[in-house]
C-alpha cells in the first residue's frame, strides 16, 4: 500500500474535508491502487504555497478511462464531463 501526496485547491480540500464530494479526479499520471493512503495538501494557487493543512483519505476505488473509451472524444472536448456521485 502506497502513500500519495496531491495538491489540493482550497475549494475542493474543503469540500473533501466536509466529507460532501468523496471523490477525486485527476490526470493518469502516477500509481494508484485501491488501499493507498492518498494526502490531500492543500495549496493556495494565488499566493503559490502550500497552507500546511492536510487530510488523509483511503482509496476505496479506482476507474482509469480513456476520453475516447466510448467514442465521445470530440464531444467531451467540446462539453466537458460531469462525475456524479449517488
Amino acid at each position: 500500500m502506497a502513500i500519495i501526496k496531491k495538491k489540493s485547491w482550497p475549494k475542493i480540500f474543503s469540500l473533501m474535508k466536509s466529507g460532501k464530494k468523496k471523490f477525486d479526479v485527476r490526470v493518469a499520471d502516477f500509481k494508484v491502487k485501491e488501499r493507498d493512503t492518498l494526502i490531500l495538501e492543500e495549496y493556495d494557487p494565488k499566493k503559490k504555497k502550500y497552507t500546511g493543512r492536510r487530510l488523509s483519505k483511503k482509496v476505496k476505488y479506482v476507474m482509469k478511462f480513456d476520453l475516447n473509451d466510448y467514442g465521445q472524444k470530440k464531444e467531451i472536448g467540446k462539453k466537458g464531463l460531469y462525475i456524479i456521485q449517488i
